[in-house]
């Protein structure tokens, strides 16, 4: 994200809050000893998989992981981890970690990479990585969406939304305390939750009493952490507790509870909710303040799939395409494959590196990766010079005293340095207002100081955090943030001030102040101020407007085409897969908020990303999946999907950020996927795509240069019904990137509706490209299946991809959209 203001630390937040995981390794070169963490994966059926005359598997149920056929077979692959070490490595050079045995069959260990690279060879192991480490990437969100007189509503209301369904959140852990997160003893929950079996894990600041019937489990998972650096007792709980802000910012968006006061410096913003309210929640803190590892992410998801959620809510996602082997086959991929294989809807953050293009972190198909957007809600600011010039800003703070109407001196900072003062003359002492002691009392209290964006915020040293303790030292009336045309404009998101305050981003408005300060101040022949008249007043920037064009893609989301390695190949995947609000979005915090001064203290935070995007969905996921109990993940993703919208609120395609302040384009599906998110319309899409396990495998084996020895050793399964292209998964959207003449492929849909419906068959034609739809219309009776054929012919080289779209249009109003982009490659 091309952001470099206010703090850096809060800068991580604004553009939400990714893990950086680690690139895997097959066959790999260890060019040092050091120890590290290493992932294993070995040959061998996990217990949630494992294969019986007896207990044959069912596709989207595990096996119970507490009979006593499953705990001993789980002893039995322990003991063959420890045996494999034991007989390959040298006694004292390793450490192991987990044991990986519920939905993968594999360990973690801390050892030297010769010992590593030793273990790559042995019998039964599939895979060796690296773990390079793991580090961490709403009061009007239900309404925007339309929940409350949509999904909730046919649900029996806010207060039935999304239960009996667990949603399991893998962040920094959780606030117990936060209200979004209270039992409320007037409302007890109807379902019992038999087939969940979580653990409620205890520790500093998190007793038993935590786990309330809300949090219905909590657990945490520091192995990794703690091997690989000495944790910080003071920050790095060893309990669930959440000391970021981030895990309970998520897990309240997902399922917090409803109308819960939002106060932040002593104003009321309205009441909160999350998507599904009434949905549990359940807790696997995997990161922690001082340093997080893949080995800790991918065993809290094998806990949550023994423990029975049915959600699994993951801002997480690797930071780069991994180095050296396919994007699919990842350990992360993989876990999150086979946490799909047992029925678990995962939910993934797109990325936070947008807008440029083949950015997007989430890659395979079984997850669905998030983008983020705005809502039609806004902070603006507004600073009111002494001629009666209002100047547009940004900052989440109350008005100077008198509301706006009293003026107050206008003093730039550079003009109230001390003359004889003994410091560095750098911009941090001399005009980012930065330290106290460079100030002259006299010249700034009582008056709005005008602070420059300058050297030190674009390297990232100078913080808003800082300027308001220098505000609150000096007695500012309050101060201004202006853009520097040194350094350029700057991208402002409303912070919590607790000082009168506003930034003002944009040049042209920068200089409108700076003109008006020049006409008002008298300066000696030395250039040096020596009489102000100027004033000016700060309205209140914590109102909120709701008007503008909504949705907008944001700045930072990442962008398609889906990679299928860190040369950034295309692969024949849609990522994003759908578009949700990430941007402003209000939800809980911890008050230690360790990396964000700013937010300490306080309960609430207003932050943006597709970290921020993610629990919307998940939230959403469990309303859909409470509503149609029996529906697999697939069906759930594809109702998502085939029913969201391409339109913003002004009825006009949804538009995008681009690089520059206030640019704009048309969004393509590498922007949005299939749209902006429906949640009343994925109740009843009308048709729905479905997928299995077997077909992924048979997607990874169509891959282009994929040995069928990978994809076994990878997944324990045989290539034995490979597609003809990866397109040919059968889900609800059509990507090719590289058409080459003709093709032809087929896609299934299957009825879930209550009634018969017809449907006729439309395209909205990518240029370059004829596509046709056989049949071209249809009836298909409930839970009745039927074949689309589509041919697809270039008629026009192009250079870039071009987009369009297949409409299914039912004669009970069911519409259900495909979106196509595909780039025409050559005519034949």
């Amino acid at each position: 994200m091309s952001i470099s203001l206010v703090s850096s630390q809060y800068a991580s937040f604004l553009v939400a809050v990714l893990f950086l995981l680690c690139s895997p390794i097959i066959k790999s070169s260890f060019a040092d000893d050091q120890r590290a963490i290493y992932l294993v994966l070995m040959e061998g059926e996990p217990v949630a998989f494992r294969q019986s005359n007896a207990t044959p598997f069912e596709e989207g149920k595990t096996l119970d992981p507490n009979s006593l056929a499953s705990k001993a077979h789980a002893k039995r692959l322990v003991e063959s981890h420890d045996l494999l070490l034991q007989s390959t490595l040298k006694i004292g050079t390793y450490n192991k970690i987990y044991s990986y045995k519920h939905i993968v069959n594999g360990f973690a260990i801390h050892t030297t990479s010769s010992q590593a690279k030793i273990l790559e060879s042995a019998r039964g192991v599939k895979l060796v990585e690296k773990d390079r480490g793991a580090k961490l990437m709403t009061t009007y969100s239900p309404q925007y969406l339309g929940l409350p007189a949509g999904v909730w509503s046919q649900e029996g209301g806010y207060r039935n939304a999304g239960e009996g369904i667990v949603i399991g959140v893998i962040d920094t852990g959780i606030n117990p305390m936060h209200p979004s997160f209270a039992y409320d003893p007037t409302n007890p929950f109807m379902s019992n939750l038999s087939r969940f079996s979580g653990a409620c894990e205890t520790g500093p600041r998190f007793d038993v009493s935590a786990c309330n019937g809300k949090i219905v489990s909590a657990r945490y998972f520091s192995a990794g952490a703690q091997a690989v650096t000495p944790l910080n007792s003071s920050i790095d709980f060893l309990s669930p507790f959440d000391a970021v802000g981030h895990g309970s910012h998520v897990a309240s968006t997902a399922a917090g509870n409803s109308m819960v006061p939002v106060i932040m410096n002593g104003f009321f913003y309205g009441f909160a909710s999350g998507m599904a309210p009434r949905a549990r929640i359940a807790v696997y803190k995997a990161i922690f303040p001082s340093v997080g590892t893949v080995a800790d992410v991918v065993s809290a998801i094998d806990q949550a799939i023994i423990d029975g959620v049915d959600i699994l809510t993951l801002s997480v996602g690797p930071d780069e395409p991994p180095e050296d082997t396919i994007t699919f086959f990842t350990v992360f991929d993989i876990f999150m494959l086979f946490a799909r294989r047992a029925g678990v809807f995962v939910v993934q953050a797109a990325g936070n590196k947008g807008p440029s293009p083949s950015t997007v972190v989430s890659f395979s198909p079984w997850a669905v990766g998030v983008a983020a957007c705005s809502t039609d809600r806004s902070f603006p600011g507004t600073l009111i010079l002494g001629d009666g010039q209002r100047i547009p800003g940004v900052g989440l703070s109350g008005p100077t005293m008198g509301n706006g109407l009293l003026q107050y001196k206008l003093v730039l900072a550079k003009d109230a340095v001390k003359e004889n003062g003994i410091f560095p003359k750098t911009p941090e002492y001399v005009e980012e207002c930065q330290y106290p002691e460079a100030l002259d009392p006299t010249a700034v209290q009582g008056s709005i100081v005008i602070c420059n964006f300058s050297a030190g915020f674009a390297n990232g040293t100078s913080t808003v955090t800082t300027i308001i303790d220098t505000a609150r030292a000096l007695g500012f009336a309050g101060f201004i943030l202006v853009a520097n045309p040194t350094y350029g404009e700057f991208i402002a998101e409303p912070i919590p001030f607790s000082v009168p305050g506003i930034m003002v981003p944009r040049l042209a408005d920068a200089k409108i102040i700076s003109d008006y300060y020049e006409q008002q101040i008298y300066r000696d022949q030395s250039g040096i101020g020596r009489r102000y008249s100027g004033k000016a007043a700060i309205g209140d920037g914590r109102l909120a407007h709701f008007q503008g064009q909504a949705p907008i893609v944001s700045r930072f989301s990442s962008r398609g085409p889906d990679m299928i390695d860190s040369n950034r190949n295309p692969v024949d995947v849609l990522k994003p897969d759908i578009l949700a609000p990430g941007h402003l979005v209000w939800a809980a915090w911890s008050p230690i908020s360790i990396f964000d001064q700013i937010l300490t203290g306080q309960n609430y935070a207003l932050l943006s990303g597709t970290s921020m995007a993610t629990p919307h969905v998940s939230g959403i996921a469990a309303l859909i999946k409470q509503f149609n109990p029996l529906w697999t993940p697939s069906m759930i993703a594809s109702s998502i999907s085939t029913t969201a919208s391409k339109f913003d609120n002004r009825g006009e395609p949804i538009m995008a950020e681009g690089a520059e302040i206030d640019s704009l384009y048309p969004s393509t599906p590498f922007d949005i996927g299939a749209g902006l998110i429906n949640p009343t319309r994925a109740l009843d899409p009308g048709l729905v795509f479905e997928s299995g396990f077997e077909d992924y495998i048979n997607f990874l084996c169509s891959l282009p240069n994929v040995d069928p020895q990978t994809v076994k050793a990878m997944t324990g399964k045989l290539c034995n019904n490979s597609f003809a292209y990866p397109s040919d998964l059968n889900v609800p959207s059509i990507t090719i990137s590289s058409l080459h003449g003709s093709r032809f492929m087929k896609r299934t849909v299957k009825s879930v509706a209550t009634k018969t419906e017809t449907y006729l068959c439309s395209v909205l034609q990518p240029p370059g490209i004829a596509v046709n739809v056989t049949p071209s219309w249809f009836t298909v009776n409930p839970q009745g299946m039927q074949d689309l054929y589509i041919k697809l012919d270039v008629n026009e080289i192009k250079d870039d991809f071009s987009f369009g779209e297949i409409v299914l249009t039912g004669s009970l109003d069911n519409i259900v959209r495909v979106p196509l982009a595909i780039l025409p490659a050559s005519v034949s």
